[in-house]
């Protein structure tokens, strides 16, 4: 009798949580059927299966094949990165916010119901920002000195606490975006108006991996480097870092266009997703075989 009635409360218990997390979703995630514009950063944030979108007034998010807003925090969101646990950002606060302007270097854990506050709110709001997705370590471009660094890059391996210069020799070209490998942050890649760059020694020195093309976006998984880069079309790579082995992965038909963010979801790895300058978003679950489009000219289809 002892068993069975603990194995009836565990199954009450387990309904319990599964219903306040249901009703915790309901009421910060709303149906969505708008615009999504001014996108500065998209990823798979936590294990909900969500593909988040950080745009100039909060978070989208695409799920399960359906569209989601939340219901407030529409926060400004640069600098976004998801990770394991959710996402870090940075950027500004929205009309519903009493946070300072800008907001510094913010995380959350709860899929954006909170944000917590780790350095530098009222200062800098940091657009080229990195964040390795289960190290958490914070890869960045500070635009300019604030109470603790100077113009440059740096790198923080214990949640903003301290700050180490990166010397980044040999990168060139105006940064446009920043990636960090998941685990092992000796791994760096930027996307610049010269081209795409990759670090293997943290930063300290950068070699080009591109030819006569503008770097738009990068990413890591554990084995590869994504990268995107525009010479006279757009072009997706995949970039093996044991053995420097490239392949051209196929893109949707673009014109004029081209990714400026790639993410993978992490439960899936032949599920890819790009967003691109004009406002498109595309989603692959064969590994970029064949795409579906998620946005067009920034509307939900």
């Amino acid at each position: 009798m002892i068993r069975k009635a603990t194995i009836i409360l565990t199954i009450i218990i387990g309904l319990l949580i599964a219903g306040c997390t249901n009703s915790d979703n309901k009421e910060f995630e709303a149906s969505f059927k708008g615009t999504v514009d001014h996108v500065h950063g998209m990823g798979y944030a936590g294990d909900d299966n969500g593909l988040y979108f950080a745009t100039h007034t909060g978070l989208k998010i695409y799920r399960d094949g359906a569209w989601f807003e939340t219901t407030k925090n529409f926060n400004d969101y640069m600098g976004f990165n998801a990770v394991d646990k959710g996402f870090y950002t940075s950027g500004h606060p929205g009309k519903d916010s009493d946070l300072p302007n800008p907001i510094g270097i913010q995380r959350s854990f709860n899929g954006g119901r909170t944000l917590e506050s780790l350095k530098f709110e009222g200062e800098t709001d940091f657009h080229a920002m990195a964040v390795g997705y289960k190290s958490h370590d914070i890869f960045l471009m500070n635009p300019s000195k604030n109470s603790e660094l100077e113009v440059g890059l740096y790198l923080s391996t214990d949640d903003t606490k301290s700050w180490e210069s990166v010397e980044a020799s040999g990168l060139e070209g105006d940064i446009l975006s920043l990636a960090i490998h998941p685990t092992d942050s000796t791994y760096a890649a930027a996307a610049t108006s010269a081209g795409v760059y990759i670090s293997k020694d943290a930063g300290t020195s950068f070699e080009v991996i591109t030819d006569s093309a503008q770097g738009t976006a990068v990413f890591f998984n554990e084995e590869n480097l994504y990268y995107a880069s525009y010479g006279t079309v757009p072009s997706l790579v995949k970039h093996n870092l044991a053995n420097g082995e490239e392949e051209k992965i196929n893109l949707p038909d673009l014109t004029e266009d081209g990714p400026v963010y790639i993410a993978q979801n992490p439960q899936s790895a032949e599920e890819i997703a790009i967003y691109t300058v004009k406002g498109q978003a595309y989603l692959s679950n064969d590994g970029g075989e064949t795409w579906n489009q998620l946005l067009e000219n920034g509307k939900v289809k």
